[in-house]
């Protein structure tokens, strides 16, 4: 069940302690690809889960912006601070735990949100009533993880799947034209650049006519797949303390 389409009294007959909530960004993804792209790729996840899962879940609302002031050169990009992010996640779950759904899978479709979603994970299964797992959708494709990009073959692909309409077809070669090969300026395994335009001249790394509306659907069953394994520990997991030692 998906709360934005559901009533109260609908939401109040759910028989479940489990839910997903998507968080994304609100940030560039070159010529060809839509600010919103993380908050679609993860919403898409999160339901394909909840449909294929054999149990009831609810499915909070997305929430739109994460951290991302490394995009902020591109136009449209928008960014909180990372304690902004972390209460707004850490209050949305207690908010779903209040009604019950206290088992609660973040799924992530932003990199720049993974170092807060797990310390706030953290934060919320030592102090409040509930339990939070944070869950990064292009984590959880085996071996194809490691294409990732941005804008590039993994992102382009899901959205090619699931909102076509969404992918500017005709930027694509500009996209590919303007994209950087990998993320960052290494050296010594540091990365020295702080902002994605420091290496990138139109924010997109990788080649994203790499990413065919088949590798998307792949990409979707793989996801969606593990999410639903993950689902299925928490369910049964005992989420009694340990003792002080």
């Amino acid at each position: 069940m998906h709360l934005s389409d559901a009533t109260w009294t609908d939401a109040d007959s759910v028989d479940t302690d489990l839910a997903l909530l998507p968080v994304g960004s609100t940030e560039q993804h070159g010529p060809h690809a839509p600010l919103g792209t993380d908050v679609e790729t993860a919403t898409a996840v999160a339901e394909a889960a909840s449909e294929a899962y054999d149990g009831e879940v609810v499915v909070a609302p997305a929430i739109p912006v994460g951290i991302a002031e490394e995009h902020r050169h591109f136009s449209g990009t928008l960014w909180v601070s990372p304690d902004t992010f972390r209460s707004y996640v850490r209050e949305t779950v207690a908010s779903l735990a209040y009604h019950g759904w206290d088992r609660v899978v973040v799924v992530n479709g932003h990199g720049g949100n993974v170092p807060a979603l797990g310390e706030v994970c953290a934060t919320i299964c030592r102090h409040d009533a509930a339990n939070a797992v944070p869950y990064t959708w292009f984590e959880g494709v085996g071996d194809q993880r490691h294409d990732m990009g941005h804008g590039g073959p993994l992102e382009t692909a899901l959205l090619r799947w699931v909102e076509p309409d969404l992918i500017r077809e005709d930027r694509i070669d500009e996209a590919r034209e303007g994209a950087a090969e990998r993320w960052g300026e290494w050296v010594s395994r540091v990365n020295l650049a702080v902002d994605s335009a420091e290496f990138t001249e139109n924010g997109v790394v990788g080649d994203p006519e790499e990413g065919s509306k088949e590798r998307g659907e792949e990409l979707l069953a793989l996801a969606s797949a593990a999410l639903v394994e993950l689902l299925a520990a928490i369910e049964g997991r005992d989420l009694t303390g340990p003792e002080r030692r």
